[in-house]
């Protein structure tokens, strides 16, 4: 029995992959040395997987942006716009990730959305009739070489034809018109990987834990009946994970394929699929061990699933890529009784091999191990728990109904056509970084720090009101993060020092662990949200991220349900609701922009799995506030689109949606579902640095305007701009303000004639 991992962490230990590639960006590097840098850290890892006793280990799982950029970028699946381009390979890539706008031209990025059910992003590969498919690219095959000039040799990974045809839009044609080219460039690659000396290949299918019924089964059967009849001597793994594979298991295990990997942590019926018979011409890559989560596996549960499993020939694996989990527990100062029951990636790699040699038979691993989970590792907090227990139906509904709020709310407000806002943070520079970093290592007082926080806020009031925004923000300069800021203000919550995930491309995020449970015991916002609004005569929104984003962008309890844990945030997010009511804040916005991200992979558990408590712990938060009191929440960078009921109940009063880098196609399903909320799809997208035009923005008003009546619609960025700079998120927000007054103007000149 051997061991291996799906992928690993590619942003180095201290997030040196970040901070290079930012470099570059600002021309500080050149693009030889950013790429000697990344084939260092290449090295680095693949030396520390094997040093760690793993037996096979993937190579290509490093991205410079996105691995499914990288495989469409491989396969020349890029617009005939980025083509024309005059621009280095590298620099086209990056052009397709954050879009460009220079001398040589002006390109979008292309749209982003998230990876199946996690905060990771992928960018989408766009399919058009000019699309040709073919080898550009040899970063497959140079990777590959780097490792087996090291003396590793290493399997290839490369996401699959099946999920890249997935997850890719098509314009005026279908994934059925580009099968066999497709195919013939898989086959190219196999075939030269098989020159080079390779002897695997992993082809990461997540799109078969899915739904993969009618047209889209036959989809996957036809191409990997043409893809296996010529696979140039590799042995082919098809790797899964997210889910299970209930609609494909015996086709998969039928497949002239080497390889079945399969994930059994989020694979409910994995298990019982693998007991039904698995052959025994086949390997079973197990995944045993959590790729998702930070907590120690229990190795007696883990040997007693393996022991159960009847493959002749078995690999254990992790149930996903570790890109998901932090590098490394090292680099953290918890104390030795709360270190010892988390693994991040590092540590699992050693807990694969654990496992290994348990199987080899050295038992006495099981005992210390299980001296962990024998011990009660945190007392319940019986407050909490009663409050939980005394909810009934009527704490989750608010009164009176959305309509008549709404009346009530435009007496109040007396807002105009087509009200401007943003979504809530602006950019968070190095002085704010800098002045945080001061006061929490008590080199500056209260003092100071609270007038650097009050002018930089004051500054930003001033500027809105300067250009004409409606409904203002603060700006959050005294937040680091829209969940740490919360878990940090709240019971039952530990922070890593270094506990970095990648998000996207360069952004990375530090999950909060839930610890125990979840109170709150003082107000969070409300002090900054109280002064900003004594600034202004306008009103200033209360900032607030929601109890299901909290949760699920937090590395997660696994001694009670998720269900559980959410309710006791929204219990917490609802006392801060009140109290900023309670202090004059009129609007409070409650984002949940990572609502989807547990929504089950099948649709038929959408509901009973998730959105039934899921939606309910979002109203429980609000359902207490006055009908003047409007709130808002925003969502960003997910499929929306087929949960617009489910969003709708959530009984906000408006809702902000990415839309700008999605192609606003959110438009047509709220019209297709008579959507009563009002809403604020994005006009612009923050993730690009480049700068809309006045006239793109309201070219992007008018579209929306086809869709939405125009009483229900307000102009807003899609997300916060907290990671743009000054320069580009100002001229950004002068022009959306300026078309929206322009196309208010239009429509008010229209009504009168």
């Amino acid at each position: 029995m051997t061991t291996t991992i799906i992928g690993f962490p590619r942003i180095g230990e201290n997030r040196e992959l970040k901070f290079n590639t930012e470099k570059y960006w600002r021309n500080e590097i050149s693009e030889t040395e950013l790429l000697d840098f990344a084939k260092d850290l290449r090295l680095k890892h693949w030396q520390l997987i094997k040093q760690a006793g793993i037996d096979e280990i993937p190579s290509n799982d490093f991205s410079f942006f996105d691995t499914t950029l990288d495989t469409a970028y491989l396969f020349n699946i890029i617009p005939d716009a980025a083509q024309k381009l005059d621009l280095s390979k590298l620099d086209r890539y990056f052009a397709l990730a954050r879009g460009y706008q220079g001398e040589k031209g002006d390109l979008k990025a292309l749209p982003m959305k998230k990876w199946y059910n996690t905060n990771y992003h992928y960018l989408v590969p766009q399919f058009t009739k000019t699309t040709d498919i073919k080898l550009n690219d040899d970063k497959i095959f140079n990777e590959y070489q780097e490792a087996k000039d090291a003396g590793i040799q290493t399997r290839p990974v490369i996401v699959g034809p099946f999920t890249l045809l997935s997850l890719s839009e098509f314009h005026d044609v279908t994934a059925a018109d580009f099968v066999d080219k497709l195919v013939k460039a898989y086959q190219e690659v196999f075939e030269k990987l098989s020159d080079q000396g390779a002897q695997w290949i992993q082809l990461d299918e997540p799109e078969l834990v899915k739904d993969v019924t009618g047209d889209k089964k036959i989809l996957f059967e036809n191409i990997y009946q043409k893809l296996l009849q010529n696979k140039s001597n590799l042995k082919v793994l098809v790797q899964t994970y997210f889910g299970d594979v209930r609609d494909v298991y015996q086709d998969l295990i039928n497949l002239n394929i080497e390889g079945i990997g399969l994930d059994f942590h989020e694979g409910r019926k994995t298990a019982q699929l693998v007991q039904s018979g698995f052959p025994d011409d086949k390997i079973l890559f197990a995944g045993v061990v959590n790729g998702k989560n930070i907590w120690r596996n229990h190795y007696q549960k883990t040997i007693d699933l393996i022991n159960s499993l009847p493959a002749k020939n078995l690999v254990i694996s992790t149930s996903c890529s570790l890109l998901h989990v932090p590098f490394t527990i090292e680099n953290e100062t918890f104390a030795p009784e709360i270190k010892q029951h988390f693994a991040f990636a590092k540590e699992k790699l050693f807990e694969l091999a654990d496992l290994q040699a348990i199987l080899d038979g050295k038992t006495d691993l099981i005992a210390k191990n299980q001296q962990l989970f024998d011990q009660q590792r945190v007392q319940p907090n019986e407050s909490v728990r009663k409050r939980v227990d005394s909810l009934t139906a009527d704490s989750f509904v608010r009164h009176p109904s959305l309509k008549e709020r709404a009346a009530i709310q435009k007496q109040e407000f007396q807002l105009p056509l087509l009200p401007t806002t943003t979504i809530g943070s602006f950019p968070q520079t190095k002085a704010v970084k800098k002045i945080r970093a001061q006061f929490r290592h008590q080199e500056i007082s209260q003092n100071e720090y609270d007038e650097f926080i009050a002018n930089h806020i004051k500054e930003w009031l001033d500027w809105q009101e300067e250009i004409g925004i409606d409904v203002l923000v603060h700006g959050e300069f005294e937040r680091n993060d829209m969940v740490e800021y919360f878990g940090q203000n709240l019971d039952g919550y530990l922070f890593s020092k270094n506990g970095w995930v990648q998000s996207y491309g360069t952004r990375g995020v530090k999950p909060p662990i839930i610890w125990g449970d979840v109170a709150r015991n003082k107000p969070i916002t409300v002090k900054w949200s109280k002064f900003a609004q004594s600034q202004t005569d306008k009103i200033v929104k209360g900032m607030l991220t929601g109890p299901v984003t909290i949760l699920n962008w937090s590395f997660p309890r696994e001694d009670i349900s998720i269900k559980d844990s959410t309710i006791q945030i929204a219990l917490a997010i609802q006392d801060e609701v009140l109290d900023l009511e309670k202090n004059g804040i009129k609007i409070i916005q409650i984002d949940e922009a990572a609502l989807r991200e547990k929504l089950p992979l099948r649709k038929t558990d959408w509901y009973s799995e998730y959105l039934d408590w899921a939606i309910p712990a979002f109203r429980l938060v609000h359902s207490k506030v006055k009908p003047t009191t409007q709130i808002h929440t925003h969502m960003c960078y997910s499929e929306f689109t087929d949960i617009i009921p489910a969003i709708q109940n959530m009984d906000a009063d408006v809702i902000s949606f990415e839309a700008s880098r999605s192609n606003l196609e959110i438009l047509d399903a709220l019209q297709k579902e008579n959507f009563q909320l009002q809403v604020g799809p994005g006009v612009y997208d923050i993730h690009s640095p480049r700068i809309p035009s006045v006239e793109e923005i309201k070219t992007t008003i008018h579209k929306i305007l086809q869709k939405v009546p125009q009483e229900k619609v307000w102009i807003n960025p899609d997300c916060g701009l907290k990671t743009r700079g000054i320069k580009e998120a100002k001229a950004s927000v002068e022009n959306l303000t300026t078309a929206a007054k322009e196309v208010r103007e239009e429509l008010l000149i229209h009504d009168r004639n």
